[in-house]
């Protein structure tokens, strides 16, 4: 106690002082001393109107007077307009000569020495007003975000999401079909890309305080002016990029397209956040607190992890989320994003204050890396044990064949990450060892197996569905639309280096099975009415009765299948007229070669157009109307003349 009180005592001595040897007011001193000190507030009573003496002529040159009275001329206006370094760089640069004058005589001085005290109160009043303008600086020059300028360079570099007409929708119902969905990726910014995150001018400037605050031992006055001003900034960024600050259990409440917005927002605020913002701001901390690496880790880290941990947040939320089918590109795309830059964080945050961060950044990469992996075995299970119930009409295209084809097409880009994801899964096992027979033998990644299991399990599911065909002729079109489509998907894409030619012959082999299952189904029965047994006897005796039972049921059979196929419905044009030049290769050289022979036994009897309906050109014409998907009625049938 008593200590203090002499300690105070000296205070008020030193302050008294300084008052004496000073051309100034007695009420601007008593201001300023109450001002910046509490043990100053009663300096009223020690100071009278006779007390403040001006010392002779010869300690005007007193450098230690001189600078007191730079520093404290500046001390009796304190409003917010009185600015040094917006009066005057002139001045600006004489406060802060009188600061290094205050700073060497501290320096100098021992511990005792009066001079000294009045050094330091006046080092105190001088560092008050470096630390506001300091901070005025630093607000006051921040360069804004240009995020147009920035989402530039992404798409010029990598063309990272590109706009989209289609969008992925839940699995459960398949939604639109996703063949429009465009899902272009970008793997990083360009390296030379930068920008100024405070004038260059007003840089010169703070360090130039900053020196002085850290010499007189406010460096940590000094790191949370700027941290604080830095981190406002950086969370104006991320706030401009489009990322919020949202608790998981928000996240995890936001419906699916407003969540798919926000996690490509966030892809893109991670590259620019830690390419741009972060590297910017560690070159600024480097620059400002060059003398010191300390000081620049300690400001960087207070500048810059809640922003980090902000993204990281959301990063985790997403991870510990909800699986569905359709996040899983997000997914990987975040997973990316960390694993890119990843050891751009290492590098800023290098320090020992900063290995937590990086943990928790592998960490919420890791929890991404399950989340996909996972999200894509529920996906594969989905596929396999999707169980709708309707046919569809014409045996068109199953919706899960499109999505399915269309999904694991978009997939393909992400083969490298899969490939290191499943490598290291406990799911990479098992059946999809035994697939490996049907894939070339350089193709035979995690990804690829993976890839051949989950096709194998959806041409599974469509040999289930082609059953609720009560039509066998049907089954085998709804089989041969669909494997097409998949062969087609395939062929078309980076899916056939990952499967080869070899799978892709083999399916095409199906569907020429196929579509001789098709046409045994289907025409087996109007050929038998063209064949000879049963007719009565040699081409000169036929019976004419089971000549006309024979045409007869020839007209019906093509007329049915008539009405019914041309309902059904081949999308593929080229699958679909080699369906029809099949059917006419078997249907019309019979039926001419059975008219040729019997065709002059019914001439002669009445109303043979009632038997003999086509010819053979009429026939060639209809069957170029099967598969269509427009059901044809022959109400009008061309009969022949007599």
């Amino acid at each position: 106690m008593a200590a203090t009180i002499e300690e105070e005592d000296k205070v008020m001595a030193t302050a008294k002082k300084i008052v004496e040897s000073l051309n100034t007011s007695k009420e601007d001193m008593i201001l300023i001393f109450s001002r910046f000190d509490n043990r100053l507030s009663n300096i009223t009573s020690l100071i009278s109107g006779g007390d403040c003496k001006k010392r002779a002529d010869e300690d005007d040159d007193d450098p230690l007077v001189a600078a007191e009275k730079v520093i404290l001329r500046w001390e009796s206006d304190r409003s917010e307009s009185s600015r040094l370094w917006e009066e005057s760089p002139d001045e600006a640069a004489e406060y802060l000569a009188a600061v290094d004058e205050l700073l060497k005589l501290t320096e100098d001085s021992s511990d005792e020495d009066e001079d000294r005290d009045r050094a330091e109160i006046a080092i105190q009043l001088a560092m008050s007003r470096l630390e506001d303008e300091f901070r005025h600086i630093l607000i006051r020059n921040t360069v804004p975000l240009d995020a147009d300028r920035l989402y530039g360079s992404i798409r010029r570099v990598s063309l990272s999401f590109a706009s989209h007409d289609g969008e992925i929708e839940d699995f459960e119902s398949f939604g639109e079909e996703i063949e429009g969905y465009c899902h272009e990726r970008g793997a990083s910014l360009g390296d030379d890309l930068c920008v100024d995150l405070v004038h260059p001018d007003a840089v010169v400037e703070l360090k130039e305080i900053a020196d002085r605050m850290i010499r007189a031992k406010y460096e940590k006055e000094c790191c949370q002016v700027y941290s604080s001003v830095r981190r406002d900034v950086i969370d104006e960024c991320l706030s401009i990029l489009g990322v919020e600050k949202l608790s998981i259990e928000e996240v995890q409440r936001i419906e699916w397209r407003s969540l798919d917005e926000k996690m490509k927002k966030w892809v893109q605020s991670v590259k620019v956040g830690v390419r741009v913002l972060l590297a910017g701001e560690k070159r600024l901390c480097e620059h400002m607190f060059e003398d010191s690496e300390l000081i620049q880790e300690v400001c960087f880290m207070e500048t810059a992890k809640g922003c980090v941990m902000q993204l990281l947040n959301f990063g985790e939320a997403v991870a510990i989320g909800r699986r569905s089918s359709e996040k899983l590109f997000r997914i990987l795309d975040m997973y990316d994003v960390l694993v890119n830059v990843l050891p751009d964080l290492e590098l800023l945050f290098g320090g020992e204050s900063g290995k937590v961060l990086c943990s928790e950044a592998r960490g919420v990469m890791d929890g991404l890396g399950l989340a996909a992996i996972g999200t894509f075995v529920e996906f594969e299970n989905a596929v396999q044990g999707e169980a709708s119930r309707k046919p569809i009409q014409g045996g068109e295209i199953h919706p899960l064949t499109r999505y399915v084809m269309n999904y694991v097409k978009l997939l393909v880009d992400y083969s490298d990450s899969l490939n290191a994801l499943l490598e290291n899964s406990v799911d990479d096992s098992g059946d999809s060892q035994r697939d490996d027979g049907d894939l070339p033998a350089e193709c035979t990644s995690p990804f690829a197996r993976r890839l051949l299991s989950l096709i194998k399990s959806l041409e599974s599911n469509l040999e289930e569905k082609s059953r609720m065909y009560e039509d066998g002729a049907m089954q085998y079109v709804f089989l041969m639309n669909n494997i097409l489509y998949i062969v087609q998907k395939v062929k078309d894409s980076e899916l056939g280096k990952l499967l080869g030619d070899h799978w892709v012959r083999k399916r095409r082999g199906q569907i020429r099975q196929y579509a001789t299952s098709y046409l045994r189904a289907s025409w087996t029965k109007v050929l038998s009415c063209l064949k000879d047994e049963g007719i009565g006897g040699s081409t000169s005796n036929a019976s004419k009765v089971a000549l006309k039972e024979r045409f007869k049921n020839f007209n019906t059979c093509f007329e049915e299948i008539y009405r019914i196929q041309t309902a059904w419905k081949v999308p593929d044009p080229q699958l679909r007229e080699e369906l029809r030049i099949s059917i006419s290769e078997k249907v019309i050289p019979a039926y001419r070669s059975f008219m040729g022979r019997f065709g002059n036994h019914l001439d002669s009897g009445r109303h043979p157009g009632k038997y003999i309906k086509y010819t053979p050109e009429d026939l060639e014409n209809y069957l170029s109307d099967l598969f269509e998907g427009t059901p044809g009625v022959l109400n009008h049938m061309r009969r022949k003349s007599t």
